[in-house]
């Protein structure tokens, strides 16, 4: 009994830190130095290889970023460009548009005019047409009228007259006739 009780007291006796005896401050003391030691260890193995790591991901990142900008550049100038086209596509397409208008009017104006003018010559072939129809009709009628007069003559002479007075009234029209001027 005397042993346990030398040992109990040797316990008691033994200084506390913080009410902590001095193993578990040993024991703490030592995990600190592991774990700063294999942190050191760490550090030194990990930390430049991280370090890299950390390193190119920051270069790939400032390279991404210096490509978006490169490449909003370039969009930036394929949309100048693209709008330079199309305002001059437009303006190219209003003096086509104006081009096709003066054409438009130019066409219109000369089949307008050659339509007069074949107006014209139809016109003018109609009225020379009436005119020589007037013509021939005037000299269809006279004919006509020549014809009847002659037979009517005839009909009256051979009945009222004998040969003498026939020829003598014959040569009287006929002198007669041709001293006439017909009507136009």
């Amino acid at each position: 009994m005397d042993f346990v009780f030398v040992l109990s007291a040797a316990v008691e006796a033994e200084p506390r830190i913080l009410g902590m005896d001095m193993r578990i401050v040993q024991e703490a003391f030592f995990q600190v130095l592991n774990v700063g030691g294999l942190a050191a260890i760490l550090a030194f193995l990990l930390y430049r290889p991280i370090r890299k790591v950390l390193q190119k991901r920051t270069e790939r990142i400032q390279g991404q970023l210096t490509q978006a900008e490169e490449e909003l550049e370039k969009a930036t100038q394929l949309k100048q460009k693209y709008e330079k086209l199309m305002e001059s596509a437009e303006l190219e397409r209003e003096e086509i548009l104006a081009q096709a208008r003066k054409a438009a009017a130019d066409s219109s104006r000369r089949l307008i005019d050659d339509a007069k003018k074949e107006a014209d010559t139809i016109r003018e072939r109609a009225a020379h047409n009436v005119e020589m129809e007037w013509e021939r009709a005037e000299n269809d009628m006279r004919t006509a009228i020549i014809d009847v007069s002659a037979v009517m003559a005839e009909k009256f002479v051979s009945l009222a007259i004998n040969k003498e007075t026939h020829d003598r009234l014959f040569d009287e029209t006929m002198s007669d006739l041709e001293g006439m001027t017909w009507r136009d």
